[in-house]
């Protein structure tokens, strides 16, 4: 697969569709690759006229992989939730993560696409039409949150999975993947299928050790709803109203703080992107790009 770089961070990419068509560039949350990106939903997309384009953030999957001791997420954490500030070094923040997407669109020669984030990825297309508004056709984001830490809260059990370390045994990690979607996502959960995608994306790529420097990041970046009220883009934003890992009042502070942006919640989902709603989700990312 190709690889773009942004200043000698190498970035792993790849395409569904016609090039030809509008661009959408999706990228994917914390600690998760972009293959998360289910490819039948990519290929809805496509063939709804879009040129798909996915990549694996920094410190994921076949993406770089920052070197050294890793920051005091606790510290940095603790930080962040009472409004301190951070004065831990991080190596970089959710504006480089930005970039990095921005250096995959210049591998393909794409100006401008429609920018489409889950979770962290959300926060990262946020950041991304923020600061680059020229590149950003319309933005999509997806069981995200604005940064600021009285909204999007999830709950004990949820962020106590998100923050323990994974088992190092493949079995075990599987077996653990599949309890955490337990936990985060809708009623539609599958456990065979998640299953098979943990295993799958287990043998791609293990890497435990980025987690930290991306939730380092997330907390570097703080809270960006200064940013977000100051948008001219259209915008959807997708929720969960079962989201234990990231509540649905963060969906609604990034739908209150954008101006005009659309809010469009379900009551059958969580932390995922179920299978029973890709339909309507492509749908409605598709039809906001035409939109425009």
């Amino acid at each position: 697969m190709p690889k773009a770089d942004n200043n000698g961070v190498p970035i792993e990419y790849d395409t569904i569709g016609d090039p030809n068509h509008p661009a959408v560039l999706l990228i994917m949350g914390f600690a998760t690759q972009m293959t998360a990106w289910d490819e039948e939903f990519c290929h809805m997309l496509a063939n709804d006229g879009q040129f798909v384009i996915r990549f694996d953030n920094r410190d994921c999957g076949l993406s770089h992989k920052t070197e050294g001791d890793a920051p005091n997420i606790m510290a940095l954490m603790t930080a962040a939730t009472s409004g301190r500030e951070i004065t831990e070094l991080v190596p970089y923040t959710l504006s480089d993560m930005a970039s990095d997407g921005l250096a995959v669109l210049d591998d393909l020669v794409v100006q401008q696409a429609h920018v489409v984030g889950a979770s962290m990825g959300g926060m990262i297309a946020q950041q991304m039409a923020i600061e680059h508004p020229g590149r950003v056709l319309s933005l999509t984001s997806i069981m995200s949150t604005t940064g600021n830490s009285e909204v999007g809260q999830g709950t004990p059990e949820a962020m106590m999975t998100l923050l323990s370390p994974p088992p190092q045994d493949r079995d075990a990690f599987i077996e653990r993947g599949v309890k955490v979607g337990k936990i985060i996502a809708g009623p539609h959960y599958d456990e065979d299928e998640a299953r098979i995608r943990i295993r799958n994306a287990f043998d791609r790529s293990f890497h435990p050790q980025g987690a930290p420097f991306q939730l380092a990041a997330i907390a570097k970046t703080g809270d960006r709803t200064e940013g977000l009220a100051a948008l001219d883009v259209p915008t959807l934003v997708i929720h969960g109203e079962v989201d234990t890992l990231v509540g649905l009042s963060g969906g609604e502070a990034t739908a209150a703080a954008i101006p005009g942006a659309r809010l469009l919640t379900f009551d059958d989902m969580g932390h995922d992107l179920p299978r029973a709603r890709w339909g309507e989700i492509s749908g409605a990312i598709a039809g906001l790009a035409r939109s425009v």
